[in-house]
């Protein structure tokens, strides 16, 4: 059965972070949206890699969406200052629907405050960003906590990309 999943992502998010696990959801069967500040706008990863945005984050509802990725790179760090991605990666959280988060994804978690109890991975600068939030941190190369799957570089994408899909069709 397909399932939509959405993506948030902008300018520096990690290549390799965004194409591997789109690739693999999209080779599934699944429906995947791009979703940035705006619609039908170019995102310039860290490697050079040029995406267009499908839709903008104000065209969009949580509850449309059944799981969410969130690459890496320097993408999460400039989204989570902005309170509707904060918002939308939230609902995820809140209700324990499919969240998947490699590298600095996780740190869009952080400014929802619902890491207290949960147990992630991410990059080595992020883990103690996580920990502080109070998450319990794993330095493995794939960490499900439920719903929530995580990693930690793009070295992880194999596993990360295998355990995606494991929670996508439980």
């Amino acid at each position: 059965m397909t399932k939509k999943i959405a993506i948030l992502a902008t300018d520096l998010v990690e290549d390799i972070e965004l194409t591997s696990p789109k690739e693999a959801l999209e080779k599934d069967g699944n429906e995947v949206t791009l979703i940035s500040f705006e619609a039908q706008k170019e995102i310039t990863g860290k490697k050079g890699t040029k995406f267009t945005s499908d839709k903008g984050i104000d065209e969009v509802k949580p509850a449309e969406f059944d799981a969410l990725l969130i690459p890496g790179g320097f993408s999460p760090d400039q989204l989570r200052s902005d309170p509707r991605f904060v918002s939308f990666v939230a609902y995820f959280l809140e209700k324990d629907r499919p969240l998947f988060a490699i590298c600095h994804g996780p740190q869009l978690f952080i400014q929802t405050g619902l890491t207290k109890g949960r147990t992630m991975t991410a990059y080595t600068t992020v883990r103690p960003d996580i920990g502080y939030a109070g998450a319990t941190v794993k330095d493995e190369p794939v960490v499900v906590d439920r719903k929530l799957v995580t990693s930690r570089t793009p070295d992880d994408l194999p596993d990360f990309n295998e355990k995606m899909l494991e929670v996508l069709h439980a």
